[in-house]
């Protein structure tokens, strides 16, 4: 509401609202009631002018409006439960309802098709007619040239796009029809193909480069993990609507060739080409005091060398810097290292706003509302934009938080202005805030510890990525992140990648006096993060630590909240005889154990984790071994799933490998096909229906994402038809039956749409 709710209160006279003053407001509070409703009415009659227009109208109205220009909704794609919500907005997105009159002038037109995918299903797209790739003789007095043409061993550029959407060779005829269910075909006269990427590219800015001092200490990865990571383009806007998209325009893996310099001379060359390589392009390398080269200030093109680095073996000469876009490397000559490190300006490869990243996101802020913020960069800053000084580190940023609080001295007397000052300011300083304000990385062993109340957020500002890295500082103890409150505290960690080592929520220490369960942290939440599962990646993305734990609870009852973040395996050690189970709650996560026959989460040593599940819109990678689940929906478990409590809780919509101990099941895979299966054999390859990933590994572009060929029942098999797992919300089933609907409505007669997914 945005009407002012005392308004009938300021219209009486002075005197009734002096005499209610003395009675302590009590008019005021009933007259509110009614000036809520009143504001309420006064919104909702100003929302109707807003109302009669696409682009303010509320969410509700937009399939009204797009009904009056004829725009009708698929069916195939399902109905909203409501007018409102992220599906809802799919299902009658807004521009598309804006421009239906638009496109139907446009109909027949190719470049309309990839407008369709990007307004209707939100997918960036090429649009191809294949009939111009079928090989055939040509009139010579009308050559077409840019018809496929006979292939070449000498054009190495045409040949590198063999395959792909960029495809310019001639091919011969395929009678397979391109929207076959089965196996799609693609060269035909009648076919015309939409390629679509499902894979965004994300940003990193100004990050830290991994020296692979294992190899040499000239070899660097463009990821800081060191995990061979390929790189994404930074898709341009088209210079003219009708065009077709091209590389440059769309979020794909950069290929060498693509990145090679071109002249008229020289159709390649191994400089590197200014169209992806530079400051707000789509990759930048810094190496302050290399060459001379200032700290703000990239290596410039002309130093830059294309080269295959599989093998780490290129020997760049002096003054040149070799770099592999297809597996992020980068070489230095072997006598001019970097003096003071390497920073890197790429992007990468993921399906969804998970784990962390340079996507904008909603920053939480403390209940209190009054808290003490505390900014920290590694950039050469002296203040924030708030006017408070910038700490180099997290350390420096708690320690200047506790000084704050010793320097409050002790309670003074009550009913006094200093002590009324005093309050405020120790409200004030109960919740922290510590934001992070760039994309480093923080190499810290951090133990944290919180008094009674206190609450601390660490957390990215929006649009940054930073990393924290945790070393072994000490062998005869386990270190790294640990933190420890006492009643009523609360911990949060958002927007962080934490590599090296896992986070440790630790109990009551039982050295004290009283050990109790009410001297513990009331609950820790993890937001937008990623605590890389098997703490660290080796170039081939394989996990180095696979049997170690992201998130280990020892002794807590702290409640765990895990939400849109990436993380490894969870240890529960709890004690049954004095406490309720560990309330766990995971959603739009993928808990990944590094394969389906490790613990995901468990209890070290003991059968079951003395703990109560709620997972909802979850990849699980492993098995799961807990006291109880309380919910489990929309989620995917591939390894074995066992309950002590089988009475409590429900598992719905969900795949349960078979063998699993579970509550009572609601429509879940494959239990469901077996149902239905009529026979002995449709029962045995039910049975074997399992999830199919593109890939399990952290750090691949298609990490987690469901393979084209998994089965229908996974794909579709939410309670809203969507896809079962960590990128429920993506609604992927209802954007394709969209698009194929808007494909065949805007194509010309006697022509077939397809569509074909190129990642």
């Amino acid at each position: 509401m945005t009407g002012n709710v005392n308004r009938l209160y300021e219209l009486l006279p002075v005197v009734h609202r002096i005499r209610d003053a003395e009675q302590g407001y009590p008019l005021r509070a009933l007259l509110r009631v009614a000036g809520e409703q009143f504001a309420a009415i006064e919104d909702n009659i100003g929302q109707l002018y807003d109302n009669w227009f696409i682009e303010t109208c509320e969410d509700w109205v937009v399939p009204y409006l797009a009904a009056l220009t004829g725009h009708r909704p698929v069916a195939e794609a399902g109905l909203a439960a409501d007018g409102s919500g992220t599906l809802a907005k799919i299902l009658t997105p807004r521009a598309e309802a804006a421009n239906t009159l638009a496109y139907r002038r446009q109909k027949g037109s190719l470049a309309l098709l990839e407008l369709l995918s990007n307004k209707a299903a939100g997918w960036p797209a090429r649009a191809l007619e294949f009939y111009t790739l079928l090989g055939r003789s040509q009139n010579i007095s009308h050559l077409k040239m840019q018809r496929g043409f006979a292939a070449s061993l000498r054009d190495a550029g045409a040949l590198d796009l063999l395959g792909t959407p960029f495809d310019r060779l001639a091919h011969s005829v395929d009678v397979r029809r391109i929207n076959s269910e089965r196996t799609q075909g693609r060269f035909n006269i009648q076919s015309v193909g939409v390629f679509v990427w499902r894979v965004k590219s994300y940003s990193v800015t100004h990050g830290p480069a991994y020296c692979q001092e294992a190899l040499a200490r000239h070899c660097f990865s463009f990821s800081a993990l060191g995990n061979d990571a390929p790189l994404f383009s930074r898709a341009e806007p088209e210079t003219s609507p009708a065009a077709i998209a091209d590389e440059i325009s769309l979020p794909v893996p950069i290929r060498r060739r693509a990145l090679e310099k071109r002249s008229k001379k020289r159709p390649y060359s191994n400089e590197v080409s200014k169209t992806h390589y530079g400051a707000g392009k789509s990759f930048a390398i810094y190496a302050p005091g290399w060459q001379g080269f200032a700290a703000e200030q990239s290596i410039p093109a002309k130093c830059i060398s294309v080269a295959d680095l599989s093998g780490w073996k290129a020997r760049p000469p002096a003054g040149l810097i070799a770099i592999d876009p297809v597996l992020g490397r980068i070489v230095f000559p072997s006598r001019q290292l970097p003096p003071q490190g390497v920073y890197v300006d790429y992007r990468y490869g993921f399906s969804a706003d998970m784990g962390g990243g340079e996507y904008p996101r909603r920053l939480s802020q403390p209940l209190a509302g009054s808290y003490a913020y505390y900014p920290v960069s590694q950039h050469p800053l002296t203040q924030d934009r708030g006017g408070a000084d910038i700490h180099s580190s997290i350390n420096a940023a708690l320690a200047k938080w506790q000084s704050d609080i010793d320097m409050m001295g002790d309670e003074p007397a009550e009913e006094s202005h200093e002590h009324a000052e005093w309050l405020a300011g120790r409200k004030r300083l109960r919740a922290a805030v510590i934001e992070i304000q760039d994309s480093a990385a923080y190499t810290e062993q951090l133990a944290i510890e919180l008094g009674e109340g206190e609450y601390l957020q660490i957390r990215a500002a929006s649009g940054k990525r930073p990393m924290i890295r945790l070393l072994d500082h000490s062998v005869e103890r386990p270190d790294g992140f640990s933190i420890r409150g006492k009643r009523a505290s609360r911990f949060k960690l958002d927007g962080i990648m934490v590599a090296g080592r896992g986070l440790r929520i630790c109990g009551p220490d039982e050295t004290t006096d009283n050990p109790c369960f009410e001297s513990d942290l009331c609950d820790v939440v993890i937001r937008h993060c990623t605590l890389v599962p098997g703490w660290w990646l080796d170039c081939g993305c394989a996990p180095m630590a696979p049997h170690e734990a992201s998130i280990a609870l020892f002794d807590s009852a702290a409640r765990l909240v895990v939400e849109h973040s990436i993380i490894g395996a969870i240890h529960v050690t709890a004690d049954e005889r004095t406490r309720d189970p560990v309330q766990v709650t995971v959603s739009d996560s993928i808990v990944d154990a590094t394969h389906e026959s490790r613990p995901a989460i468990c209890a070290p040593n003991l059968p079951l984790a003395f703990a109560a599940l709620d997972i909802r819109r979850c990849t699980i990678i492993g098995t799961v071994a807990a006291h109880a689940v309380t919910l489990a929906e929309n989620s995917i478990f591939t390894g074995v799933v066992r309950v002590g409590r089988r009475q409590i809780g429900c598992v719905r919509h969900s795949f349960v490998p078979p063998g699993s101990r579970t509550p009572r099941r609601h429509r879940c895979q494959p239990d469901e096909a077996m149902r239905k299966a009529a026979d002995e054999a449709e029962k045995l390859a039910a049975s074997r229906m399992r999830p199919q990933f593109s890939s399990l590994r952290y750090g691949q572009p298609a990490y987690g994402q469901l393979a084209l060929s998994c089965a229908a029942e996974i794909k579709k098999g939410a309670d809203d038809a969507s896809e079962m797992g960590a990128f429920h919300d993506l609604f992927q089933p209802q954007r394709e039956a969209i698009l194929a609907a808007r494909l065949f409505e805007y194509t010309p007669a006697d022509m077939s749409p397809g569509i074909l997914f190129a990642s």
